[in-house]
């Protein structure tokens, strides 16, 4: 129960952070920084998923101030830091069954 309640207070923070894309942010979600999901090697499909997690994070909070405010917060709590790990690790399965899990 206090995993569930620790979860829903890290996604209400950042449901809270988020702002609205700018303009310019939009036209970057329209170029295409991510042109496949496929890579060679499960290191480079785990690269890939810690480059999701950081875009995801950028796109929910463009201020870079408040980023790296809140960074130094939750870079000191270990909880904080095991869901960033369950983010990078949802990425890595999405992109490992994109390679087919590299078979």
């Amino acid at each position: 129960m206090r995993f569930i309640k620790a979860k829903l207070l890290v996604l209400a923070v950042i449901m809270f952070l988020a702002a609205p894309l700018s303009a310019e942010t939009e036209m970057e979600k329209t170029s295409s920084w991510l042109p496949s999901l496929q890579t060679s090697t499960p290191q480079e499909g785990f690269e890939l998923a810690v480059k999701l997690s950081r875009v995801g994070v950028k796109t929910t909070q463009p201020d870079k101030e408040v980023l790296f405010r809140e960074r130094e917060k939750y870079a000191q709590s270990g909880e904080a830091l095991i869901h960033a790990s369950e983010v990078i690790a949802v990425h890595f399965q999405t992109v490992a069954a994109a390679n087919n899990y590299w078979k």
